[in-house]
């Protein structure tokens, strides 16, 4: 009796120190073009890391690691933030929700619900960027500095960012 009692203990707080790594999100937000616009210009004297993803993209889950990493070391810099844009479909935010968890993506997440105006937006972020994924674009002081169309490399991103943040 009492090695099954220590057996049921054991499982119960492993299950609980395993689950203390795992990121809980309560909520992603849908947002339009104009709101990502503003969110873009409120961030002043700040390097802007926005990246522009899919759940459904292979190469866009193949950098977000190297994103997450690079997130967690510059994070605590006041004048560094990274927003991560999903465009997964709005009916498909629990998924997002659910990908973000296991991922434990600690950059901020917003899913840019305006796929019918796409056209109108996408050239807006950059005349070059024909829609494809992934796309990160880079802004110091709102003014965009950078744009990588496809997968960035660690490497890239990490020496863009030391080389613009004051």
């Amino acid at each position: 009796m009492k090695k099954l009692l220590v057996l049921i203990i054991f499982f119960c707080s492993s299950s609980f120190l395993f689950s203390q790594n795992k990121k809980i999100v309560a909520d992603v937000p849908l947002i339009q073009y104009e709101l990502l616009r503003d969110k873009i210009k409120e961030n002043k004297d700040v390097l802007l890391i926005l990246n522009f993803w899919s759940t459904t993209c292979a190469p866009c889950v193949k950098e977000l690691p190297d994103f997450i990493e690079i997130n967690n070391k510059f994070s605590d810099k006041k004048n560094f933030k990274m927003l991560l844009v999903s465009l997964d479909r709005a009916k498909d935010k629990e998924k997002v929700i659910k990908f973000i968890e296991n991922k434990n993506l600690t950059a901020e997440v917003v899913i840019l619900d305006d796929i019918k105006r796409m056209n109108t937006w996408i050239p807006a972020f950059e005349e070059r960027w024909e829609g494809n994924i992934p796309v990160t674009i880079i802004y110091k002081n709102s003014e965009k500095i950078h744009f990588n169309d496809g997968e960035m490399s660690k490497q890239a991103l990490e020496n863009i960012i030391e080389k613009n943040l004051n």
